[in-house]
């Protein structure tokens, strides 16, 4: 009888699309469809991974020069910010399950704001690239590539470094575009949240948001160490 009733209170609640039977298996479908298209992004990110890797091992001293160029702490601080934004997105899942308003609003605020502070700093590194004239090709009028900067580790060919920084903007470029659909998702998420939409019955969309703000902090905890920490011990004679 009890189940009979939750039943039907699911089946007249707003956010229960009219082809599901119920707010679970709406759920179920919502969180399958997400991570059918996690799938499809980590075969996307994983073709760039894999040219990295072709790169790195033909020219390793070349990107271990390169990549000893980039700032560390800059990099070190974005890394934290991401982790940090996890943690709070992660808040905003439970507070959403568990019906705590205010405390969903203000993670979801703080995941944004994190999110913003994190393209705020790459924004700065590429900005010292652009002074750096390490700006790939000649995408800059009047300001062509130039390696001259760079202090080459022994053996490194300067016209290599250049593939290291066209990978470079390619990966870092499409993990910021995947940071901004992010932001904005996560406000809209926000929005609907301060308005009471989501709470123990019905938080599917905070939770798939979640599953996706969660992966691009992961593509970023690859792209860190290999970007950054890979060959910065050769600087040193390590």
């Amino acid at each position: 009888m009890a189940d009979s009733i939750a039943l039907e209170h699911e089946a007249s609640h707003p956010a229960l699309q009219h082809h599901f039977e119920n707010l679970e298996q709406q759920r179920e479908a919502a969180s399958l469809g997400m991570w059918v298209f996690l799938v499809t992004e980590i075969m996307f990110f994983g073709a760039m991974f894999f040219a990295y890797t072709l790169y790195r091992t033909k020219f390793p001293l070349e990107f271990a020069s390169a990549s000893n160029h980039l700032s560390l702490p800059l990099g070190t601080i974005n890394t934290v910010v991401l982790i940090l934004s996890s943690f709070t997105m992660a808040l905003a899942v439970y507070s959403a399950q568990t019906g705590k308003r205010r405390n969903q609003v203000v993670c979801l605020a703080l995941t944004i704001l994190l999110g913003l502070t994190f393209l705020a700093i790459k924004a700065v590194e590429y900005h010292d690239k652009y002074v750096d004239h390490l700006i790939p090709g000649r995408l800059i009028p009047g300001r062509p590539f130039d390696a001259s900067g760079v202090h080459l580790l022994p053996g490194a060919a300067k016209q290599h470094v250049e593939m290291f920084y066209w990978i470079y903007f390619a990966m870092t470029g499409m993990h910021a575009v995947h940071m901004i659909i992010g932001v904005g998702l996560l406000s809209v998420i926000l929005f609907f949240a301060a308005r009471g939409k989501y709470g123990p019955e019905y938080h599917n969309p905070v939770e798939i948001s979640g599953l996706y703000w969660h992966f691009v902090d992961i593509i970023w905890i690859f792209l860190f160490p290999l970007l950054y920490l890979l060959g910065r011990h050769l600087e040193h004679g390590g």
